[in-house]
């Protein structure tokens, strides 16, 4: 980590300071040391060999800053890593303080060679309102912010960031902040508590003029789990992520969540009922979308339950999965200032055979727009056993449609309400799709796990050009039902199964 001991220690050696304009004191790099992938692998593996010992906390003073008070501390642009120079990359980082508590070495890569960043709160801008607080040797930075021409040339625009325990975010060219990843995810809904590990080094390899990927380097280190981490982040529309984790149980893991993903749903026109807003629907993401080995394509819209709800659905050898933001124009959430209909699904390729294991959906309620409730993974049916390593990949994309396309007509838009004579009325929306047959030829295919439904009525939707499918649920006694719905020829998909948990 950066400890200032350390680093007065070299940079009266070799340091150097990174300086793009006179009035600025520049980044101040330490003296260069070999560097490979393997080191984070052995690092990695050495650490899973003892027992856990957490990094030590940023002094008390930068832990109570108020909300506002850390609003008013800022990174320089002029500061970033390779800031004058040709590199088609811009590094920001942020302070340490309030949700941050824990300080993230940090080091760029250049011809085989790291050199570690030094903590300087001189790199940072801030206001009268930020305090004068303590500076001892726990203090670094707490994550960092990537930034590229994408738009405009000369113009450095963020794609990606990585802060707070293993969350790191990006976004396709155009949008704006949504959901986020995780390197991984320990027992999460577990009534003993979820664990979060942390990165607790970056290493950032300075890309060469005109190369479009950048390749991060990140360390986990936490109370079960080690693991080393390569991102290799192309942005664009989509922006991709190509993901290799290498992972070392410090103990048995009987509930791992692999290429984790969290985000945040409110509410939408299945519940409009349980919320008086202006707006229509307010979430960052509105369904899971599954492509199972079986060569099914899977659509569950997303809840706000009043109770803690977890679905795993099985699989074997997964093609796929990620959540989605379907909902893309402005009056699908009339927000002005949040921009819902602007923020990034995230679609999860597996590469290599991940076998037998479930993707696995966690519903929390919520009440507020400002808590992610919503986290997707992929949960092995094996164990991890302590003692064991094992190596997974995988790409990320982040976009308005990420997800391969298919022919199949896709769900548009779920909406459920009470009809005046009893019972309860759901209707979805299909996308028009080459191939779907007349109306009069579909077969809807509607089950339920209790309860009882109509045949369904299939009109065409002169908004959306496809089919709107509506039933009718009559939940009798029951207070929770599985639905599964899909158009179907005599013989043949015509659309993606919805699956629906409804709770009384």
């Amino acid at each position: 980590m950066n400890r200032r001991s350390v680093l007065a220690a070299i940079a009266a050696l070799a340091a150097t300071p990174l300086k793009a304009f006179a009035d600025e004191p520049g980044l101040t790099l330490g003296i260069p040391k070999p560097f490979s992938d393997a080191d984070v692998i052995d690092r990695a593996r050495a650490l899973a060999q003892s027992p856990y010992v957490p990094r030590p906390e940023i002094p008390q003073e930068w832990r109570d800053l108020s909300y506002d008070q850390f609003r008013h501390i800022w990174f320089d642009h002029r500061n970033a890593l390779f800031e004058g120079t040709e590199s088609p990359l811009r590094v920001d980082f942020f302070p340490p303080g309030l949700y941050f508590p824990q300080a993230v070495q940090m080091s760029v890569v250049e011809d085989g060679e790291a050199r570690t960043i030094a903590f300087d709160k001189a790199v940072f801008d801030t206001t009268d309102e930020f305090p004068d607080l303590p500076r001892d040797a726990t203090l670094g930075y707490s994550g960092l912010r990537l930034r590229a021409e994408l738009e405009e040339p000369g113009i450095f625009t963020e794609f990606a960031v990585v802060q707070g325990a293993s969350y790191f975010r990006a976004i396709a060219t155009g949008q704006i902040y949504g959901l986020s990843a995780r390197g991984i995810a320990i027992d999460t809904a577990e009534p003993s508590g979820e664990e979060f590990p942390d990165f607790t080094a970056l290493w950032i390899e300075r890309p060469a003029p005109g190369y479009g990927t950048v390749t991060l380097h990140a360390l986990l280190d936490g109370p079960s789990i080690t693991g080393a981490y390569r991102f290799e982040i192309t942005p664009g529309a989509p922006l991709s992520m190509q993901v290799r984790a290498t992972l070392f149980a410090r103990r048995d893991l009987p509930h791992l969540g692999v290429a984790p993903l969290t985000s945040m749903f409110l509410f939408d026109e299945t519940m409009r009922d349980r919320f008086s807003d202006f707006r229509p629907a307010v979430h960052d993401s509105d369904g899971l979308m599954i492509a199972n080995g079986g060569g099914e394509h899977i659509w569950r819209p997303l809840a706000n339950p009043r109770a803690l709800q977890l679905s795993a659905f099985a699989d074997m050898g997964p093609k796929g999965f990620g959540l989605m933001q379907r909902a893309r124009t402005f009056s699908d959430f009339a927000d002005l200032e949040a921009l819902y209909h602007r923020r990034p699904g995230l679609w999860v390729t597996p590469e290599g055979d991940w076998g037998r294991g479930s993707v696995t959906l966690v519903e929390i309620p919520a009440d507020l727009e400002v808590y992610d409730n919503i986290v997707a993974y992929w949960r092995p049916a094996e164990p991890f056993a302590a003692g064991t390593e094992q190596t997974l990949s995988y790409r990320l994309d982040w976009g308005d449609a990420p997800a391969p396309g298919h022919a199949l007509a896709q769900v548009l838009n779920t909406r459920i309400g009470a009809r005046p004579e009893g019972g309860l009325i759901v209707a979805i929306d299909f996308a028009a799709a080459d191939g779907l047959p007349d109306l009069d030829t579909i077969v809807p295919l509607i089950r339920t796990s209790a309860g009882e439904t109509s045949g369904g009525l299939l009109q065409r939707n002169p908004d959306t050009g496809g089919p709107r499918l509506a039933f009718t649920f009559r939940p009798g006694d029951a207070t929770l039902a599985e639905f599964r719905v899909q158009l179907r020829s005599e013989t043949d998909p015509l659309s993606e199964v919805w699956l629906y948990r409804w709770t009384a």
